[in-house]
């Protein structure tokens, strides 16, 4: 341990007033469930004990939308990595795992990067990843994940919500979240929460009516209703024009 003396006072110089702890006090959750993926942060902004922030947004959306991405640490440090992990996608045509991969490397080897104090949350509906400087790429087992002074709490709660109830990843997050925020003193409940799911699920605000699936139970339209009245008036006449006509066959015949 290195010290130096300012004032007649040794102090360590490798010692920072904002130090990578403080820096990440933060909570970023992450949830998968089925073919869907959910992320969400606070908005608190902490810097020594002094918050600065209280509406930050610390969730991304890259890949034109199909893949997230949530940090803990310095927001420049995140920025850095965010621009680097981007690249990586574009690289590896949007390859999560494999970008995730490179990423590491490059985090762990790099004289530079290997100085930024950030960890990433990484997702798409197919997997959930956490990424870290010394080289780390974890994938969860039961796809919940959190980093963060919150992380412990955010987890527990998630992963009480996973067993016993149906909720999807996205209201497991916020409910998680929220548990977070009433116990971790550097959580807010200001949360940004991001979403992505798979091609083969469809999201029921997002379903248009010619794609439902027609229901017995499911009340038809007033537009459907004129449709088939028409058709039932159109029927009766026809029926109404064949009844003289079979009358007057009947006619010539006995005669």
């Amino acid at each position: 341990m290195a010290f130096k003396f300012k004032n007649g006072t040794p102090y360590n110089v490798n010692h920072s007033p904002y130090s990578y702890r403080e820096l990440r006090a933060t909570t970023i959750l992450g949830v998968k469930r089925g073919n869907s993926v959910a992320l969400a942060g606070d908005g608190q902004v902490t810097l020594g004990d002094v918050v600065l922030k209280h509406q930050a947004r610390k969730i991304r959306t890259l890949h034109n939308g199909q893949i997230l991405a949530g940090f803990a640490g310095a927001v420049a440090d995140a920025l850095t990595l965010f621009g680097k992990f981007e690249m990586q996608l574009k690289a590896w045509d949007g390859d999560l795992r494999r970008a995730s991969v490179e990423l590491a490397k490059e985090w762990r080897t790099d004289r530079y990067l290997r100085r930024l104090e950030a960890q990433l949350i990484v997702a798409d509906p197919n997997s959930l990843l956490v990424l870290s400087g010394e080289g780390d790429v974890i994938e969860p087992d039961d796809g919940i994940v959190a980093i963060g002074s919150g992380a412990p709490y955010a987890t527990a709660a998630a992963k009480a919500l996973v067993a016993h109830t149906d909720l999807d990843p996205r209201a497991i997050v916020e409910s998680a979240m929220i548990i977070a925020a009433n116990l971790c003193i550097f959580t807010n409940d200001h949360f940004t929460i991001e979403s992505v799911c798979g091609d083969g699920e469809e999201v029921d605000e997002q379903v248009s009516p010619d794609q439902m699936a027609f229901d017995p139970e499911t009340p038809v339209s007033r537009a459907e209703d004129d449709e088939e009245e028409d058709e039932e008036e159109e029927l009766d006449q026809t029926k109404v024009e064949a009844e003289p006509l079979q009358s007057d066959e009947e006619s010539e015949g006995g005669e």
